[in-house]
């Protein structure tokens, strides 16, 4: 886990193109446990948008109303969201067919408290994500922050 923290951080303190490393951290994100798909998105005022993904295809909404889905439960409850069959749960916004369970990791400016972005995996498989995978990428999510805040 240190290794992939380490890579995280290298990747948002690089100069360069942000989408690029939006990309890198996606592709980081998504071999921590082999997770199927792995999105980063920024979080505006009205709109959830992708920045980069890493897996098999583009989202199906590329970007959607910061109330919709289950990343919009993450933005109001401003925590994580972990749905362990996403065909029960009627907020999924459904991007992928095969997609059966998915996390929603916000980031948060910790000046504001607002949720600024937000890292999606999601898995082929039912309940696919422990407490240990929340962990994991909550903590990824606060060493990606600077992705967010310093661009």
């Amino acid at each position: 886990m240190q290794e992939a923290l380490a890579r995280i951080r290298a990747i948002v303190a690089a100069c360069g193109d942000r989408i690029k490393r939006a990309r890198q951290l996606a592709e980081v994100v998504r071999g921590l446990r082999n997770y199927r798909w792995t999105g980063v998105y920024d979080v505006g005022k009205e709109m959830v948008s992708i920045i980069a993904y890493s897996g098999p295809g583009a989202p199906a909404y590329p970007s959607f109303p910061i109330s919709k889905g289950l990343t919009g439960s993450a933005i109001r409850e401003r925590a994580t969201v972990v749905v362990a069959d996403v065909r029960k749960d009627p907020r999924y916004l459904t991007a992928f067919g095969t997609t059966l369970s998915e996390i929603i990791v916000p980031v948060l400016d910790p000046q504001r408290g607002e949720v600024i972005g937000t890292i999606d995996v999601e898995s082929e498989q039912a309940d696919a994500f422990s407490a240990r995978d929340q962990q994991l990428l909550e903590e990824c999510a606060k060493v990606a922050l600077p992705l967010w805040t310093a661009f």
